[in-house]
């Protein structure tokens, strides 16, 4: 019964653009050329440095030893660190789980709002692309956390979004910051710097 059916919209013959077609596979190429940067075997320092907010070598060497390690003393040091963050999200991508970084650092973008027509646009557009149930970067929040947020939405304030930033944050600190420490990643990001010195 479902053999008819092509096997994808893009096997469809209807509505087929040449030049958006096009456009999809450079798109996808690319996104296959980050994905692959991304891989099981891209767990490692130089596939950080591809993603680093700098060019790598530059930022590698402004990189100290000192501020690589004090990355281990708190989940929020690292969060402090401009190359923390750009760390921890390269390792969170190795794990698809880059969102909650994201909506975090969203949250921290939106606190610093002063005007109330733009506080009000920003905070919909952070529910509909975090929070909301099958959000396109849906985070992993619980139930009451998501409707609690809903409710403030009637009414957006800039601390509408601290329950669930709160829940996102504490999630991150206990589930992925141990396993980023522990990875061959950061390890070898502390090994490269530790090199730089001898």
């Amino acid at each position: 019964m479902w053999s008819s059916l092509p096997h994808s919209l893009s096997d469809s013959p209807v509505g087929r653009d040449p030049q958006a077609m096009r456009t999809g596979q450079r798109q996808n190429k690319g996104m296959r050329t980050r994905l692959g940067c991304l891989s099981h075997k891209s767990d490692s320092c130089s596939d950080f440095t591809a993603i680093l907010p700098d060019k790598p070598n530059r930022a590698l060497k402004r990189l100290s030893t000192e501020e690589a390690t004090r990355w281990a003393d708190s989940f929020d040091v690292l969060l402090s660190h401009k190359y923390g963050v750009a760390a921890f999200r390269a390792f969170l991508k190795t794990e698809f789980s880059e969102e909650n970084l994201e909506f975090w650092l969203a949250c921290e973008e939106f606190k610093k709002t002063r005007s109330t027509a733009k506080l009000v646009s920003k905070a919909h557009r952070i529910f509909e692309e975090f929070v909301d149930v099958q959000a396109p970067r849906e985070v992993n929040i619980d139930f009451q956390t998501r409707e609690a947020t809903r409710k403030n939405m009637q009414e957006p304030s800039l601390t509408c979004f601290d329950q669930a930033q709160g829940k996102v944050h504490s999630l991150m600190e206990k589930d992925s910051y141990p396993r980023f420490l522990r990875s061959k990643m950061y390890l070898d990001l502390l090994s490269q710097s530790q090199r730089r010195l001898s």
